[in-house]
């Protein structure tokens, strides 16, 4: 049995940290949000707002001071576009529900979106990393977010300067099990 498209897509997409200087045709941002837009979320609230920097000197000052310190990251600054994916919060569906559920849904949201981003970007011959560790508060300021959003995680995207190495994945056995969990 062959394997899907989506399947082979998901085994191509790695994370990339070397990236060519080369600029990203705004048609495939469109086409890389527009595949975000229509990711499902909780109660259809849609919180996922992306800010797209492509400027220099503000990629420069996202990449130099804005990560968190301990993890260096120099192969960020090359990426041409960074993407900030953001957060805007629904007091009832991000606040109330997360409360009485203990599951925090906009994180979940913003997930998903994010993912149908990065795959979108892997089809049309781009390579992504999801980046965690920022300083939030200094990112927020910096691309000057209404306090209603805030920046969860940021995606460096561009053309891999090279092909990516293959990554290793826990095999089913160990993540799956029916019913119940017993090793």
């Amino acid at each position: 049995m062959s394997e899907s498209k989506i399947l082979e897509l998901c085994k191509r997409r790695v994370s990339c940290r070397n990236y060519l200087e080369k600029p990203v045709p705004d048609e495939i941002i469109a086409n890389c949000l527009e595949a975000a837009r229509w990711a499902p979320s909780a109660c259809n609230k849609q919180p996922w707002r992306f800010v797209i920097v492509k400027d220099t000197e503000l990629r420069r000052k996202i990449c130099k001071e804005g990560f968190l310190p301990g993890v260096p990251m120099p192969w960020a600054q090359k990426a041409p576009v960074v993407i900030a994916l953001c957060a805007k919060t629904n007091p009832i569906t991000h606040g109330l529900a997360p409360m009485v559920s203990g599951i925090n849904y906009q994180y979940i949201d913003i997930g998903i979106a994010g993912e149908h981003f990065v795959l979108a970007a892997e089809e049309q011959g781009l390579s992504t990393c999801w980046i965690g560790w920022f300083k939030v508060k200094y990112v927020k300021k910096l691309l000057k977010l209404p306090s209603t959003v805030k920046p969860v995680c940021l995606l460096t995207l561009g053309y891999a300067a090279e092909p990516p190495s293959p990554v290793k994945r826990i095999p089913l056995d160990e993540l799956v099990r029916e019913n119940t969990w017993k090793d």
